[in-house]
């Protein structure tokens, strides 16, 4: 079982910006099939019944747990097409499968959209993630995601501020899945490696160690060991934004972090290398929708009852 280090877990799962996250809930009779779209991430918890993936989702890590006694089993080159109550799937989508049930089955499926930041998911994890027995291994997620997601036929009008806490609440959910899987003995040796290729390792260190730093396409090259055009094109294909869109995802993601800590709005800005209060203002409503200062509100809202 590969023992996964916490700080690195910590590291890719802080790194993961959901934009948009939607669940709805659907019935497979008989016969029935759920399409699962390429390019796109896709978590899917299955709350009754049993589906299997065609073509079959292959082989890789299962778990097995021992709700009793707490123990937990991670067998390296287990059938992982077959999908039984409290197992969940995440897919970010580099093929097309259906999911089929074995009689019929009632899912919950997630749908996200995810920051540029996070698009560097796909260097760190599988394009197929399956958590046997996620209910078991994260109960109050599972349950979570068990009461998620409107059915095709719901009429309910939307409550203020719906979409915002569905996407809050769809995250947790995508979080605990991968924690799920790593914590837990089935990511591989070493995980997790920025990603294969170890100049653009460098890049993407660099810019999370020093945000504030006026880092332009060049400056980044030579910190890669490249010419500018064969970096700006390396990157884009692998992180799957441009350089400058990503420096300001980590800068917009620091900021957060630093409102959330108390920090006077005027002091993020300077860190983060805008000249001006006004000039961070601007770049981070555009990147989030709203003023610092109302951010900061909706972290510090008192919870509902």
């Amino acid at each position: 079982m590969a023992v996964v280090d916490s700080k690195a877990l910590t590291e890719v799962l802080s790194s993961i910006e959901v934009r948009m996250g939607v669940a709805r809930r659907l019935t497979l009779e008989p016969a029935g099939t759920l399409p699962i779209a390429a390019d796109a991430v896709t978590l899917v918890y299955v709350a009754e019944g049993a589906v299997h993936g065609h073509p079959p989702l292959g082989t890789g890590c299962r778990l097995d747990v021992d709700r009793a006694s707490q123990r937990i089993w991670a067998t390296a080159a287990g059938d992982r097409s077959r999908l039984v109550a409290g197992d969940a799937l995440i897919t970010l989508g580099s093929r097309r499968f259906v999911l089929e049930p074995d009689a019929s089955a009632s899912l919950v499926v997630f749908e996200f959209e995810l920051s540029d930041v996070a698009h560097g998911l796909a260097t760190v994890v599988p394009d197929v993630v399956t958590v046997t027995d996620f209910a078991g291994l994260e109960p109050a997620a599972a349950a979570l995601a068990a009461n998620m997601g409107f059915a095709h036929n719901a009429s309910a009008a939307l409550r203020s501020g719906d979409p915002v806490i569905c996407r809050m609440m769809a995250t947790t959910v995508l979080l605990s899945v991968i924690r799920a899987w790593a914590e837990n003995g089935c990511a591989p040796e070493g995980w997790p490696a920025a990603s294969k290729d170890p100049f653009l390792d460098r890049v993407v260190e660099a810019i999370h160690d020093q945000p504030g730093r006026d880092w332009t396409v060049e400056l980044l090259a030579s910190v890669g060991a490249m010419s500018r055009s064969v970096f700006a094109e390396r990157f884009r294909a692998t992180v799957g934004s441009t350089p400058a869109s990503y420096v300001t995802e980590v800068r917009m993601n620091t900021a957060k972090r630093m409102l959330e800590s108390g920090l006077p709005v005027s002091t993020i800005a300077r860190e983060l290398g805008y000249s001006s209060d006004e000039g961070f203002s601007r770049a981070f409503r555009r990147s989030v929708g709203m003023p610092p200062s109302a951010w900061r509100q909706t972290r510090h809202a008192p919870a509902l009852a």
